[in-house]
């Protein structure tokens, strides 16, 4: 028998197609301790109506709940394959990012990730940049969810402003020729060419990245949760 002293910490179990999230989670988390498992549907609600920062964050909540759903039900329907591939799985993480910004009439945008199924995706680009990014503060918003096998449940919200380069446009031509913006929530990618862009950023630079570690580190420590190595 495994005594509780020498049991091996449970794993986790990333419910999202991101690598940039999972390495982020690596960090926190031993690798070994990483399992990912991404929610089968790519259907999620939009943003469609919605007129505030507070209730674009419920949104993204209630996206982060269903992939949560999603996940939870693929690890306890019987699956062997995912259970194999998870055993001795503790909690499940999920998590979502957008870019919400205004334009110069101070209508309210959510930009997603571009198009990846035709080369329209660089029009798309161009144009958040040009309407919405370029000398103007954005907001990179994250919601976070933390449950673990015994039902307990953590939710978080994260916002971080990022501001870009008014003069920042002589770069946009290079940038999109680069692919980087496909896959990238707001078309850019702040842990790569999308840097150069950027004249401040005011709160946590992980976040735009698409998981904030100090909260993430904070969610798994209550849940007791994290590494030995890393401090609580």
């Amino acid at each position: 028998m495994v005594s509780p002293m020498t049991r091996p910490a449970p794993m986790i179990v990333l419910g999202s197609r991101s690598p940039r999230r999972r390495e982020l989670l690596e960090y926190l988390v031993s690798p070994e301790r990483v399992a990912v498992r991404p929610p089968r549907s790519h259907e999620e609600p939009g943003f469609e109506g919605l007129t505030t920062l507070e209730q674009i964050e419920e949104r993204l909540l209630e996206i982060a709940e269903l992939k949560m759903e999603d996940v939870a039900d693929q690890l306890c329907t019987g699956n062997t394959e995912a259970c194999c591939l998870v055993d001795d799985w503790g909690a499940i993480l999920t998590a979502d990012t957008v870019i919400v910004a205004t334009d110069w009439s101070g209508q309210l945008a959510v930009l997603g990730q571009p198009p990846e199924d035709d080369a329209s995706w660089q029009d798309v680009v161009r144009g958040w940049f040009e309407r919405y990014l370029l000398g103007r503060p954005h907001q990179a918003m994250s919601a976070m969810i933390l449950q673990d096998t015994q039902g307990r449940k953590l939710r978080r919200t994260v916002r971080t402003e990022v501001t870009f380069s008014a003069d920042a446009g002589r770069y946009l031509d290079w940038y999109l020729g680069t692919g980087e913006p496909r896959g990238k929530a707001g078309g850019y990618g702040l842990q790569g060419g999308g840097a150069l862009f950027v004249e401040q950023i005011t709160g946590s630079p992980s976040n735009v990245i698409g998981l904030p570690l100090r909260e993430t580190w904070d969610m798994l420590d209550e849940l007791g949760l994290g590494d030995a190595n890393v401090p609580g």
